[in-house]
């Protein structure tokens, strides 16, 4: 069994700003539009994954010989744990919203 991953890189829009410093000016938003734009990236690539993993399992399931199943496996776990790390995201979002409205001014 040949089980080969591709590596795992952070978009650039999302990358930590090397000559960037403490109370210098912001640089403008870009492609990406800052967080939003990281987000909208990350949820995207996300339910690419979902869909992916949707359609090998149903290459699978007509016996496609060119699909493994290994694969199609190593698919759907992606999926899954981006999903899960999309879900605690949206909870930590929700969290820090809740804890500033309740702040006392």
């Amino acid at each position: 069994m040949d089980l080969k991953l591709s590596p795992v890189s952070m978009p650039t829009t999302i990358r930590p700003s090397a000559g960037v410093r403490p109370g210098a000016s912001a640089p403008a938003q870009g492609v990406g539009g800052g967080f939003s734009g990281a987000l909208k990236t990350a949820l995207n690539s996300v339910s690419a994954s979902q869909t992916e993993a949707t359609r090998l399992q149903q290459e699978v399931q007509m016996e496609n010989p060119k699909v493994s199943l290994e694969e199609t496996m190593v698919a759907i776990q992606k999926a899954q744990i981006g999903f899960q790390a999309s879900l605690h995201v949206r909870n930590r979002m929700v969290q820090a919203y809740t804890d500033i409205m309740n702040m006392q001014v």
